[in-house]
């Protein structure tokens, strides 16, 4: 059994690989207090969890049971957990960013029900086989994790990796997958959401025009649309999400994942 990262942090995504058991049965496991959801694989299983951004440091203890030769394993192991040393910063926004008309909150329970619906995707194996690759490369202008406050008052957390851009540069998609969202939203403005399976979803925001469209199945590093400062930003951006579970995590920690 194989658990990375080997030291985790709070909204950190972690892979468990097991090798090695019978294919026929799915292996059943705890990490702390979650449940694991295994997945075939060419050579095991794996199973993928999003720790949630209030996790305390310490030790979780993991817990797999499988089946090798007609006979139960129990599994035992642990995952560090370190402080995540999130940031803080304050943004200007538009006050109708803030203090939203009812229009704009009609809206913003619309685009909530479409997300809703594109993370409700059937359980699926993982439909890539590569590792994640950067949506595009550029600089890290705000990372996962930013506690924020608007305009000095209402505070949020950054659940995404702001990445630098110019309005028209490109974003790519960081893996295989099928586009489960394609859709104007008030706050993420022109946004995309790609299903990869093993519960494991990507979403780019603020783009400008739209390269796909929903029901789509890409490929690693298809261009998947343009950036654009779309929706509630302060000017041209890709932000990048990761979503596991229902739970938002550190895209830069899929990047660090090792599927194969």
């Amino acid at each position: 059994m194989q658990v990375q990262p080997g030291t985790a942090r709070p909204g950190d995504a972690v892979l468990i690989t097991v090798r090695g058991v019978d294919s026929a049965h799915e292996p059943q496991g705890r990490l702390g207090g979650f449940e694991l959801d295994f997945h075939p694989f060419p050579g095991g299983w794996q199973a993928l969890v999003g720790l949630p951004v209030e996790t305390t440091d310490g030790s979780l203890e993991l817990s797999v049971r499988a089946v090798a030769e007609a006979q139960e394993l129990d599994l035992q192991g642990t995952l560090e957990v370190i402080p995540p040393g999130f940031r803080s910063s304050e943004l200007k926004v538009s006050k109708k960013f803030t203090s939203p008309s009812k229009k704009q909150r009609d809206w913003s329970r619309r685009d909530q029900a479409a997300f809703d619906a594109a993370f409700g995707q059937e359980r699926s194996a993982r439909l890539f086989t590569a590792n994640f690759g950067w949506p595009r490369n550029d600089d890290v202008t705000a990372p996962f994790g930013d506690l924020r406050m608007f305009n000095g008052k209402k505070k949020s957390q950054h659940f995404g990796v702001d990445l630098n851009g110019d309005t028209g540069d490109e974003a790519f998609a960081s893996n295989d997958g099928k586009v489960v969202l394609q859709r104007e939203c008030f706050g993420s403005g022109n946004t995309v959401v790609i299903f990869h399976g093993l519960g494991l979803y990507t979403a780019y925001f603020h783009l400008s025009r739209f390269d796909v469209k929903a029901g789509q199945k890409v490929k690693k590093g298809q261009r998947i649309g343009l950036i654009g400062k779309t929706g509630r930003v302060t000017g041209p951006h890709l932000h990048w999400g990761a979503k596991i579970g229902g739970r938002w995590v550190d895209a830069l920690s899929v990047l660090g994942l090792d599927f194969q």
